[in-house]
């Protein structure tokens, strides 16, 4: 099936290379639970998750930049094997520059998803900007791409699916999954 994305979305999401999150908004609903203990949990989407490993196998970067500290994220990353993960970020322009520096990217090969304010640098930066369906009105009015899904409920895989859906690549990755033995 080919991409749902206009023309010139579809051009943006074809130059993808590196996918980047915001977490809490976009990979959970932006819930925490704080535990008596001080602890915090998040819910993650099974599905995003498993968008992430398909984006990984196609050989996209898939990383997070995150204004939150939580070791909750961290182990999720891990699971996923997201790198790079940067957390606790106060300036996520910033760590966009730095990351763009040390990786050799271009702005063009990056699509970010994003949820708040505190998004709108990198999503103004960033070759594709998306976000969920649930994000702030800022937001959405800079996006390419808002997702039909709220953030922590399938907006990332829907993200992963249009670009690599629009790169031609998502039919036969899928092909290739069913074949896969267990």
């Amino acid at each position: 099936m080919s991409s749902s994305l206009p023309p010139g979305v579809a051009e943006r999401a074809r130059r993808v290379r590196v996918l980047l999150f915001d977490v809490d908004g976009v990979l959970t609903d932006g819930g925490v639970i704080v535990h008596a203990d001080g602890t915090e949990s998040k819910r993650f989407d099974i599905k995003d998750g498993a968008g992430i490993v398909i984006a990984r196998r196609a050989g996209l970067t898939v990383g997070l930049i995150s204004a939150r500290q939580s070791a909750s994220t961290q182990h999720r990353a891990r699971q996923l094997g997201m790198d790079p993960v940067r957390q606790g970020v106060s300036d996520k322009s910033a760590a966009l520059e730095e990351l763009m520096r040390l990786h050799d990217w271009h702005p063009e090969d990056i699509a970010y998803m994003g949820d708040d304010v505190v998004d709108l640098p990198v999503l103004k930066r960033v070759g594709l900007a998306a976000c969920p369906a649930d994000a702030v009105p800022e937001v959405q009015a800079v996006a390419h791409v808002v997702s039909a899904r709220p953030g922590g409920h399938g907006a990332a895989r829907s993200l992963i699916e249009d670009i690599l859906r629009a790169q031609g690549r998502w039919d036969g990755l899928i092909a290739a999954q069913v074949h896969e033995r267990p």
